[in-house]
């Protein structure tokens, strides 16, 4: 990772704005998609056939919900669900078979153990070693899940639905399409672009000089969230969990705090960079993230976080079930079953799936009960209550089958809550001592007083030197850091 981040600062990414900027405006997007399929490639050469063959299914679809909308809209409706259901059986089959096929041969395990079903087997369905209960078993398949299908797939489906309520024109070039579906600064790990978003943008940017400055401005900005903070409070995060029960409880809430920067400065970051790079060639795409751990509530929190996620399942899921407009119950019911799918979206595991459950559950509870008596408080009580749950938010979302299920999750947060044991062991006192400036930078940056100082000197004479002084320090350290480092994750990679 930290060898393909180089090769991409200092290889790929000034041979392709090089190219870009060279190549005759009507190719340009011709050339965006021949390196989109490149750098997606790079990892995964085999996906690339997974990519093309969604962005014909969800062109053709579109095509066809066009043509037929006005006349036949039975027709186009039936390209809809075509659509709908190609992308989201590709989505399910490499994100979700082996989970089922896991959770399946668990149930089928467990219900074999009833004597009254032990003389009972149907061979005949047997799929690889029957069971005694039933005879049927689910083999799981040995791939890898193709980086960035949540993302990629959720767009193309937002360019068909978008065609099909006429908010968005219907694309006639496939090669344009095709670099919608494809852009590789937000392909892997987002944000979310709908198509409706960027639909003129494709045909009708403008690369100009001041927008290819801001990009590079908010490119280093993401650049320096991820390398000089995220991967920092990644290590501090790893180093406590290394010590194991020693920690003591205060060690433990440290720990998790250093995950909760790490995870935002790790996605934040991402997304900041895509913009970045969108920028430069003319893209705009909408902001991801807005301060979130300075929110007074779980419901502001999910209003500045992971925006094109919270908009896109608001836009596609919650408000075609019916929103708030079909009675008090069936909101509970339509909150439920999107913050089940928020959930299920970040991963195939049980812990996601209780992570999106946990925030569905804490909304509503805001909703009924605590939005009236919560605006009474002080903002200071406001923001603790706000960072207590979105902390313990973060427990659940951390411990997948891959770092330890539920078992670890639980164990984890029993360590949090054991005032009567501990409160930092000898370890990770040491820990916190070394990544305490860290820490609290990555406290401060987590706010906008940055912004803030930087609104104050952005209109003098100064600014333009200040820019090329951070964006040159940035990129010194980075370099640096990833040079002598081999600690590089991307979280949302695997989402």
């Amino acid at each position: 990772m930290v060898f393909s981040s180089l090769i991409f600062l200092f290889m790929y990414l000034p041979i392709v704005l090089l190219t870009y900027y060279i190549c005759p405006r009507k190719w340009r997007n011709l050339l965006l998609f021949v390196v989109n399929l490149v750098f997606y490639g790079w990892g995964e050469p085999t996906y690339v056939i997974l990519m093309v063959f969604s962005t014909i299914v969800d062109y053709t679809c579109g095509f066809f919900i066009n043509k037929f909308r006005e006349k036949k809209r039975g027709v186009a409706k039936l390209f809809l669900i075509l659509s709908v259901v190609i992308n989201l059986s590709m989505l399910g089959f490499f994100k979700y078979y082996n989970f089922i096929a896991g959770t399946w041969n668990s149930i089928g395990g467990s219900l074999a153990v009833l004597p009254i079903l032990k003389t009972v087997t149907l061979p005949s369905l047997s799929f690889g070693s029957a069971f005694p209960f039933i005879g049927l078993t689910m083999r799981t398949v040995p791939f890898t899940l193709p980086i960035g299908i949540s993302f990629y797939t959720f767009q193309t489906m937002s360019y068909s639905i978008d065609v099909y309520r006429r908010e968005a024109p219907v694309q006639k070039n496939i090669i344009t399409f095709g670099t919608y579906v494809s852009l590789f600064p937000q392909l892997i790990a987002g944000p979310i672009i709908r198509y409706k978003d960027v639909a003129y943008q494709l045909d009708h940017r403008k690369e100009t000089l001041d927008s290819f400055t801001k990009g590079v401005c908010i490119f280093c900005v993401g650049l320096a969230k991820k390398v000089l903070i995220a991967n920092q409070m990644g290590a501090m995060w790893d180093a406590i969990l290394a010590t194991g029960q020693d920690n003591g409880w205060l060690g433990s809430w440290v720990g998790i705090i250093a995950y909760t920067f790490q995870i935002y400065f790790d996605f934040s970051g991402y997304s900041d960079m895509a913009c970045g790079l969108g920028n430069m060639m003319g893209f705009e795409f909408l902001k991801n993230f807005n301060y979130p751990y300075i929110s007074k509530s779980i419901t502001e929190f999910w209003r500045r976080w992971h925006i094109s996620l919270g908009t896109w399942f608001r836009e596609y899921v919650y408000i075609p079930l019916g929103g708030n407009r079909k009675g008090f119950l069936r909101q509970i019911l339509n909150l439920l079953i999107v913050w089940f799918l928020t959930g299920l979206w970040h991963g195939a595991s049980y812990n996601f799936i209780l992570w999106g459950l946990y925030f569905g559950v804490l909304l509503i509870i805001e909703k009924l009960v605590l939005k009236k008596w919560l605006e009474k408080t002080p903002a200071a009580f406001q923001h603790l209550y706000a960072l207590f749950f979105i902390v313990l938010g973060w427990v659940i979302f951390y411990f997948a089958e891959d770092n330890g299920g539920m078992p670890a999750m639980g164990a984890f947060l029993s360590s949090m809550f054991n005032f009567g044991g501990i409160v930092i062991g000898s370890d990770a006192l040491v820990i916190l001592l070394s990544y305490l400036p860290m820490l609290l930078i990555a406290g401060a940056a987590s706010t906008p007083i940055g912004v803030r100082l930087y609104d104050k000197v952005k209109a003098t004479a100064w600014n333009p030197a200040l820019q090329s002084a951070y964006c040159a320090v940035v990129m010194l350290l980075s370099t640096a850091l990833l040079v002598a480092g081999s600690y590089n994750p991307f979280i949302y990679f695997r989402f």
